[in-house]
């Protein structure tokens, strides 16, 4: 079984930056074998991709809105992932939720269970 525990998230203004945090833990979860992803969920909304990270960080994908302002990066040492948000706007307000996600298809989460997530909240 995997844990995954997200943290980082708070109230920002617009145009402001947060950094996310996602640790990954898991009797039998060999992280650095994973790519892995951040989702984020607004309400009323589905959750939807924001971006993906491969095993070793060599290649990165991310949702077309947030190209250029949010950088996903990890620490395989650490088990962590994480998502650096900058250029913050209102609709960036959501929920947000890291997961493995597949490699042929980095938008796909990997695993059923989520955790319980951070939540971001952009001022206009």
């Amino acid at each position: 079984q995997v844990q995954l525990v997200e943290s980082g998230g708070g109230l920002v203004q617009a145009g402001g930056s947060l950094r996310l945090s996602c640790a990954a833990s898991g009797r039998i979860f060999n992280f650095n074998t994973y790519f892995m992803g951040w989702f984020r969920q607004a309400p009323g909304k589905e959750r939807d991709f924001v971006a993906a990270i491969s095993w070793h960080g060599s290649t990165t994908d991310y949702r077309d809105s947030v190209k250029g302002r949010f950088t996903i990066s990890r620490d395989n040492a650490k088990n962590m992932v994480y998502l650096q948000m900058n250029s913050l706007k209102p609709e960036d307000t959501a929920v947000y939720y890291c997961n493995a996600v597949n490699s042929d298809s980095t938008s796909t989460p990997r695993f059923d269970s989520w955790g319980q997530g951070t939540q971001v909240t952009v001022s206009s």
